[in-house]
């Protein structure tokens, strides 16, 4: 079993379309400022759905709802996953798969499959720093490389994100974030929410006047950076 979350409907998960969302639980990073630390951790103890109760439910809706996005967790880690997503495409959804990209393999047979509308990857810091942010000792960096190669260069709508925590973001990793991705499509800067299901405690939020100034900074190669759930007001 590996669906453990159903958010019925959302207009934030999936840009332009009104959505459900499903949460697969295990994932192969440990990052610690994750809010869905239980996911990660101990999956079984949360509710659990069988595919066949969500396929149920999403034929139900299928008159409301356009699209259905797959997130985690690390969903790619569930063998299931491509027939999954092709009985979620039968009912003529769209598809958005959240990624860490560690699995570029299962991404690209997703999205060469037909399988994938849209891929919204986390670059967790720079690739200095990235295992401190990912919770691995040695990541194997030529793995994210080639996840973000494969969307820089194909035809599958993405975003990438980065989740940014005080404690382990500095000017200096979105500058090299910057010129890591350069060009991208659409580059997103979430500020960290303190979470009861944390990873790890001892985390914190740069106020806004921080984050625009990270924003600024990475317009210089990423035009299109912006701001994701962030109070400026």
């Amino acid at each position: 079993m590996y669906i453990h979350g159903l958010n019925k409907t959302t207009l934030l998960d999936y840009p332009g379309h009104l959505a459900a969302t499903v949460f697969f639980g295990r994932c192969n990073f440990r990052c610690p400022f994750c809010h869905n630390g239980s996911l990660v951790l101990d999956p079984d103890s949360q509710p659990s759905f069988s595919f066949e109760e969500i396929l149920q439910f999403l034929k139900k809706r299928r008159s409301i709802l356009e699209g259905v996005c797959i997130t985690g967790g690390e969903p790619t880690l569930c063998p299931d996953l491509p027939q999954f997503l092709a009985d979620i495409k039968d009912m003529g959804y769209l598809v958005k798969l959240d990624t860490n990209g560690y699995r570029p393999r299962t991404l690209k047979e997703l999205c060469g499959q037909g399988l994938v509308d849209m891929v919204a990857m986390d670059i967790k810091s720079s690739r200095e720093h990235y295992g401190a942010a990912c919770g691995l000792a040695e990541p194997d960096l030529s793995l994210i490389e080639a996840s973000v190669e494969f969307l820089l260069n194909g035809k599958i709508p993405y975003e990438f994100r980065t989740t940014v925590v005080r404690e382990l973001h500095t000017e200096q990793d979105f500058i090299s974030i910057g010129r890591w991705i350069a060009g991208c499509s659409a580059y997103y800067l979430q500020s960290f929410r303190p979470s009861d299901d944390v990873l790890q405690t001892g985390f914190s939020s740069y106020p806004p006047e921080t984050l625009l100034h990270f924003q600024s900074i990475l317009k210089e190669y990423i035009p299109n950076t912006q701001l994701r759930g962030v109070d400026i007001s």
